[in-house]
C-alpha cells in the first residue's frame, strides 16, 4: 500500500479500538469527519479501510460461532 493508504488504514484500525474502549460508535463518523474537512481523498480511505476492517471482524465472529456449534 501507498503512503495514503497505510495511513487511513492505520487511523481506522486506531479508531475502531478507540470505539471499543469508549463504548460508542461515534467516534467512528467523528474520525472521518475531521479528515474530510482537510482531506477527502484521506476520508475516502479511512471509510473503505473502516468498512474492510469491520466487515472482516464481522465475518470472523460468524465463522468462530459456527465452529464452535459444531464443537457444542
Amino acid at each position: 500500500m501507498g503512503v495514503l493508504e497505510d495511513l487511513a488504514d492505520s487511523l481506522a484500525a486506531d479508531a475502531i479500538e478507540a470505539a471499543e474502549t469508549l463504548g460508542n460508535d461515534d467516534i467512528l463518523e467523528e474520525v472521518a469527519k475531521q479528515l474530510g474537512a482537510t482531506s477527502q481523498t484521506m476520508e475516502e480511505n479511512y471509510r473503505t479501510s473502516l468498512r474492510v476492517r469491520l466487515a472482516e471482524r464481522r465475518a470472523r465472529r460468524f465463522l468462530t460461532s459456527r465452529l464452535a456449534s459444531l464443537d457444542g
